[in-house]
């Protein structure tokens, strides 16, 4: 009963969608009407404002990080069940048919609470990849390749490893449209605004 418990508020928090919130709230309109049709702050800038972008990155790696956190603080075993679950809820929101974000941010988020290093690591890779290459798939690909590398490195959990592996193959997963686009040489770059919706 306990991990159900665990497992359901990790979901519902998970599964709130922010990017839509802000955007609605600031008049905008549906953000998945616009650019890639996503959710998440990658989305959210290529409205132009850059303020609600940064409120979604934090707050969607705030509820990955809060999950975490949360159950941590209570020395209960549920730490990876909370993970997968907060995370499986953006990618999966009740409250828009399942069909949410891709995760990065909130993944992100559950990093930073299992071991701020993994956590520091993958936000220094994602962030030195996106500066050089201006492609925030790629900097979300690499960050996430080396994010079960960092978890191994310094946490020595095979929970720790095990939760990394399954989150970064559902992020490669939510990325299967932009790696298509990345090798075509078609996917757009940090930034860029768009008024309909694109393939991913």
């Amino acid at each position: 009963m306990t991990h159900l418990l665990i497992a359901s508020f990790a979901y519902l928090l998970g599964s709130i969608p922010f990017g839509l919130l802000l955007t609605r709230m600031a008049g905008l309109g549906d953000i998945r009407a616009i650019g890639s049709g996503n959710i998440g702050a990658t989305n959210v800038l290529r409205t132009g404002h850059k303020g609600l972008a940064a409120a979604t990155l934090l707050l969607d790696g705030g509820k990955g990080f809060l999950a975490v956190f949360w159950i941590q603080a209570y020395g209960h075993g549920g730490v990876a069940l909370a993970g997968l679950a907060v995370f499986l809820g953006h990618l999966f929101p009740l409250w828009l048919r399942f069909k949410g974000g891709k995760g990065v941010a909130t993944g992100l988020g559950v990093f930073f609470a299992l071991s701020w290093p993994v956590g520091a690591l993958a936000c220094a890779v994602w962030l030195a990849t996106a500066v050089l290459l201006r492609f925030s798939s790629l900097a979300a690909l690499a960050a996430y390749a080396a994010a079960p590398i960092a978890a191994w490195f310094f946490t020595g959990s095979w929970k720790n490893v095990a939760l990394a592996l399954v989150i970064s193959a559902l992020v490669y997963w939510t990325h299967r449209a932009n790696i298509a686009r990345l090798l075509k040489g078609e996917e757009p770059r940090i930034g860029k605004k768009a008024a309909a919706p694109d393939a991913g």
